[in-house]
Order: structure tokens, then sequence, then C-alpha cells
């Protein structure tokens, strides 16, 4: 068995991300809540802080990146820079730009969207770790230094 090719569960996990990502976009106007302007406005900083952990891991990831969670081929370990910060910082700034934009817009059913993507960034990085293990020797010591999507404090 190839470890390094994507299998049935990788386009499971992909398929159900880019259907959480159509139905994000729906232009559903119902379930908004009244926000302060001051926490409305804060979502735009999340979605910032979003974008720039985004655009600084796809520089990092440059030719490996992939949508399925088995590792590609002849890939090397990252831990500097974003992933210094998280194990998985392409999840976790399309988290905090998915939170920031459904706080700005004052949308409840844009935060159940993000609760999903949540949930399934969790079990999708959960298989990815299981194969991240079997292709990198020193994956264990960096997930124990390195949370999964926020940075480990303790």
């Amino acid at each position: 068995m190839n470890i390094n090719r994507p299998k049935r569960l990788d386009y499971i996990f992909v398929s159900i991300q880019i259907l959480l990502f159509v139905i994000y976009a729906l232009p559903i106007k119902f379930f908004i809540i009244a926000l302060p302007l001051w926490l409305q406005y804060s979502g735009i900083f999340l979605v910032v802080l979003g974008v720039l952990l985004g655009i600084v891991a796809l520089l990092q990831i440059n030719t490996k990146l992939s949508p399925f969670p088995t590792p590609v081929a002849n890939s090397t370990l990252l831990s500097t820079g974003a992933f210094s910060i998280a194990r998985h910082p392409i999840y976790t700034a399309i988290l905090m730009m998915s939170l920031g934009y459904a706080i700005y817009q004052e949308s409840v059913f844009k935060l159940l969207i993000f609760l999903a993507l949540f949930v399934l960034f969790y079990f999708k990085s959960k298989y990815e770790e299981k194969m991240l293990l079997l292709t990198f020797n020193s994956y264990k010591t960096y997930m124990k230094k390195t949370g999964r999507f926020f940075p480990k404090l303790f």
C-alpha cells in the first residue's frame, strides 16, 4: 500500500469540505443576530489574521500543497513559521476567516457552518496525523510541542 496516494477517506473529507465551503458562501440572510459594533468589527480582525496565517503557511508548503490529508510523496516535515504556531495552520486560517466573517455578518447560519468546519477539520486532521506519524519519525515530538489548531500554552 502506497501511503502517499489519496485514499477513499481523503476524497470523502475533501468532498465534505467543498460542500461546506459552498454552503457557507450562499447568500443566506436568516438567523441574523445584533452584535455590538466593536464585536462585529473584531470579526474583520480575525479574517485578516486568518488571511495572513494562511498566506504564510501556503508559501511555506509551496509545491507540496494538496487538499488531501494524506501526505504528498517526498514531502518534508514543516515545523517552523506558521507550523510552529499550529500543526495545521491552513485549517486554523480557514477557521479564523470563517468565524470572523460570521461574526462580522452577524450570521448564526455562518456560525453553524464554521462549527461544522471545525468538527470536519478535527477529524480530517486526526486522520492526517495518523499518516504523518507513519511518514515522519519526528512527528510525535512535534505533536507534543505544537497545538493542533492553536498554540500550546503549556
